[in-house]
């Protein structure tokens, strides 16, 4: 059996584009890595969506040639102020109702840094159903996490790890 991951987009994005350092996510590469480092299998990648916005139709396009589920939260355009994905409560019905259903998979790997998973986090590991949160910075992370074991948790902003899965200059892999 293969594990599952699921991608808050939206922290991930916020996470790593607008907090010191600023890097950018290759998405293709990341994809490569939650494969081989801890065998994930089908990839979730959360968003929110407007429906008549084009602006952001290249990074749904990436998101899908990366090899991700793109999973949309829906928005209406009419919506006024800054949009947020609020993918949270999306993302955990979607492992319990798995969890429910008695779907096969091995364990979940989440990248994220809000804290809104952390009671999910701690049931899974409960259940021997978790795998890993990646922080997209550690730092940032919600402080609810510092009870968790270093075996539970990672940085993909640790220089090693950005490394592997930075989108690079001129678009080389």
């Amino acid at each position: 059996m293969r594990n599952i991951a699921y991608i808050d987009g939206q922290n991930l994005h916020l996470g790593t584009t607008t907090r010191d350092p600023v890097w950018k996510v290759d998405l293709a590469r990341l994809r490569v890595y939650l494969e081989k480092k801890y065998h994930v299998d089908r990839a979730y990648y959360y968003l929110g969506y407007v429906q008549d916005d084009d602006q952001y139709q290249r990074l749904y396009e990436e998101v899908q040639t990366a090899g991700f589920v793109l999973v949309f939260r829906e928005h209406n355009s009419a919506m006024k102020g800054t949009k947020k994905g609020n993918v949270d409560a999306d993302i955990i019905f979607s492992i319990m109702k798995r969890i429910y259903r008695k779907e096969q998979f091995e364990k979940v790997v989440l990248v994220s840094g809000d804290g809104d998973y952390k009671q999910l986090v701690d049931f899974l590991i409960e259940e021997t159903k978790f795998e890993k949160i990646l922080f997209p910075k550690q730092r940032y992370a919600s402080s609810l996490y510092k009870q968790i074991t270093r075996k539970y948790f990672d940085d993909l902003s640790k220089p090693e790890l950005r490394q592997k899965i930075e989108k690079r200059k001129g678009g080389l892999r």
